[in-house]
């Protein structure tokens, strides 16, 4: 793992600012360091991991490519608008994009594009992607809202819309807007009554709610999900103890931390043993992972490419481009030639990776998304 520690962002190093944020940053952060020997409750083994696999019926595995993008770390509405017209022009699955009110690299004079501006723009210029944020912490964001807003992006779009949820991570960005984050653990159980009120408010029924950090009286909307069963809703993050319950309760998609094979696949398991304690049928959550990734046609644009990305990741720029590549490929992102990215996604697949967001920090490099498109997207 690349370990650069004096580049600190608020409380957090580098590798904070890319495991927690740009690989899954706004999710349940330090709930993740927890296991459930430290106060979990869960201990049957339950399903077996292999039940979990999702294999077509010739005996591959299906695994479906999006396009992530960090909206605080210069997105603007020209790069926003073009990357809406290259996913649905190059075949990707999906576009997606964090929920950040400023640049968590600590570069503040970026652009931040406003979230539910760009969302209804994915809605009304593209007809067949799915998209969402990765994902809206219920600190700054009040469910009440995540929930009207989220039905009427759903809507403008014909149903193809995600929400992504989760419980807030970043300490200097809530103490530089004033928002609460709140110690852990009532900042997971104010996410967990998050997601009580927007399944609440999803029925368009009136609804009441009597909870510490959020009332409903009787409280009704119009502006519901295209679907009967509420929003789908994505859930990121992988606590053994509280974030993987919630998701076996809750969530239509699991979005899973960066981690090694066999780590993920422990956070599998534990995930089976919450889904058979609160009976859920573990094959109704679908399985994603949001993975950083440098692909060349040779190793040479490889290279190239990763120098350009250490211009854009502060922590990464006093590291030597070959030591760069090995430390990150260690940590699991997808680097190499279209081979070698191919063979890399199917292992993820073996374990039952269903999605994967391509969190990609080159937003003018178009050249590149066309590569995966045309070499590693029919191949996977």
């Amino acid at each position: 793992m690349l370990s650069c520690g004096r580049d600190r962002i608020g409380t957090w190093t580098f590798d904070d600012v890319v495991v927690r944020h740009a690989g899954y940053g706004n999710y349940l952060a330090p709930d993740d360091l927890r296991t459930l020997d430290r106060g979990g409750s869960v201990t049957d083994k339950g399903t077996d991991i292999s039940t979990f696999m999702t294999n077509t019926d010739e005996g591959g595995t299906v695994v479906k490519l999006g396009i992530m993008i960090e909206g605080q770390e210069g997105l603007n509405w020209d790069r926003w608008n073009r990357l809406i017209d290259d996913a649905e022009r190059l075949g990707f699955d999906s576009l997606w994009r964090s929920d950040h009110l400023y640049s968590v690299m600590g570069e503040y004079q970026r652009e931040t594009l406003a979230l539910w501006p760009s969302l209804t723009a994915v809605a009304l210029k593209s007809s067949t992607i799915e998209f969402g944020q990765l994902v809206s912490p219920t600190t700054f964001r009040h469910p009440i809202h995540l929930a009207s807003d989220g039905a009427a992006v759903d809507q403008a779009s014909n149903g193809r819309f995600w929400l992504g949820v989760g419980a807030g991570w970043n300490e200097s960005e809530h103490a530089a807007f004033g928002f609460n984050l709140l110690p852990l653990k009532e900042r997971m159980d104010r996410f967990e009554e998050a997601l009580k009120v927007i399944k609440l408010m999803g029925t368009g029924e009136p609804a009441s709610f009597a909870g510490e950090h959020f009332q409903l009286d009787n409280a009704q909307t119009t502006s519901v999900p295209t679907r009967s069963s509420g929003a789908r809703l994505m859930i990121g993050g992988s606590g053994e103890r509280r974030t993987l319950r919630l998701v076996a309760e809750y969530a239509d998609e699991w979005n899973a931390t960066l981690a090694a094979h066999d780590t993920y696949d422990q956070k599998t398991e534990v995930l089976l043993r919450h889904c058979d304690a609160v009976g859920r049928d573990p094959d109704e959550i679908q399985r994603s992972m949001m993975i950083g990734h440098i692909v060349g046609s040779n190793d040479g644009e490889v290279r190239r490419r990763a120098a350009e990305m250490q211009a854009v990741v502060p922590g990464m720029r006093d590291v030597e481009v070959g030591d760069l590549l090995t430390r990150q490929r260690e940590r699991g992102w997808l680097i190499g030639t279209p081979a070698e990215v191919i063979e890399q996604i199917q292992g993820r697949a073996a374990q039952g990776v269903q999605r994967i967001m391509m969190q990609t920090f080159l937003m003018d490099d178009v050249e590149q998304l066309e590569l995966i498109a045309n070499e590693i997207i029919p191949n996977v």
